[in-house]
């Protein structure tokens, strides 16, 4: 691992580490909201290419696009109306998204320093922030830790963990915008998604969960074999219509609490496929709707509409607001772990 400081406008300095394999997998990632900035993958003729969007320099990431590449929490995706109860007790959160909050609030942990923590290599690098009790209304000092690794299986590898001095919630993801063809070159309506689900959960107008579990079948929502993304991304469907596309949580076919396989994307151009094993009960899919190309990324290139896809491993949204959902809560004296892998190859397995 190589790790080289930026001097920033603040107190604190923002580093950039380098991660690599020796398969032609490389990346690099800042501590300023943990954030993936780059993440170099071979295509089928053994030419590297960047598949996430993101910025060229890491102080841009201080005005920019707020989640490219991010960890998001405390709470991932949108608690309703930014209230919750736990232990009888009413918690208000900072409104970000209308009247929800949304991926932990404006000071969540995209828009906070990080630092190196525990033994780093070539092939892994660990962070950690300690959220203080009150941060953005979420209750407990909370220490969180995420560490990257990239495998000779050209894995990308994130293993979370937290503990706690106090009861709380938490549901954390990572937020890269994927584009298998290379960041800043068009669409992905052309990439082909399989999603091991046999529900979704549909939303309401400001893209709060209902509460209800549908199937997915006879639906745009059924990606049980695979389809491409932009297939039925213009039906006349209402959930469609209220997403503005694909920006819904699926419910993982799953049981156990280990990784499993959730869902796969193939790119015919380059012939890269990603796989992506979870041990978390929900998948969400978003279809950069509202990507609308003001955003220039890397090389000025503009992030235009539908040129990216997020498939962020997570609990349910606004779980804290229902208990028949996975519970998210944290207690004092329980470590909170997570993990996802994104495997990458080229061609189906």
């Amino acid at each position: 691992m190589i790790a080289a400081p930026h001097a920033d406008t603040t107190s604190r300095t923002i580093q950039v580490f380098t991660l690599s394999n020796p398969h032609g997998m490389k990346m690099t990632i800042t501590n300023y909201g943990a954030k993936i900035m780059s993440l170099i993958v071979p295509d089928k003729n053994g030419n590297p290419g960047d598949v996430v969007l993101g910025y060229d320099l890491p102080q841009q990431y201080l005005t920019g696009g707020p989640y490219y590449g991010a960890v998001i929490g405390r709470y991932a995706n949108r608690i309703a109306k930014g209230k919750f109860t736990l232990e009888g007790k009413e918690y208000l959160l900072s409104l970000n998204n209308g009247e929800n909050s949304l991926h932990g609030g404006p000071g969540g942990f995209h828009n906070v320093y990080w630092k190196e923590s525990g033994p780093s290599t070539k092939e892994t690098l660990q962070l950690e922030y300690i959220s203080q009790d009150g941060e953005e209304g979420y209750p407990g000092n909370l220490q969180v830790k995420i560490t990257y690794s990239l495998t000779e299986n050209n894995e990308l590898i994130l293993d979370y963990s937290a503990t706690t001095d106090r009861t709380t919630v938490l549901n954390l993801t990572n937020h890269s915008f994927f584009n298998l063809a290379g960041e800043g070159s068009g669409d992905i309506l052309g990439h082909e998604l399989m999603i091991k689900a046999d529900f979704f959960m549909p939303v309401d107008p400001g893209l709060i969960p209902t509460g209800e579990k549908r199937s997915v079948e006879g639906t745009p929502f059924d990606f049980r074999q695979s389809m491409k993304m932009g297939d039925r991304i213009t039906d006349m469907d209402e959930q469609i219509r209220l997403g503005k596309g694909y920006d819904h949580n699926w419910i993982l076919n799953k049981r156990e609490n280990s990784p499993s396989l959730a869902a796969r994307v193939v790119e015919q151009t380059s012939g890269r496929t990603m796989e992506v094993f979870t041990t978390e009960p929900g998948l969400q899919f978003y279809t950069g709707n509202f990507l609308d190309g003001s955003d220039r990324g890397k090389s000025g290139k503009p992030y235009s509409f539908r040129s990216a896809f997020c498939l962020e491993t997570q609990h349910f949204p606004d779980s804290p607001n229902h208990p028949d959902f996975p519970s998210v809560v944290l207690h004092q004296g329980d470590t909170y772990l997570q993990k996802t892998i994104y495997k990458f190859s080229v061609g189906i397995n």
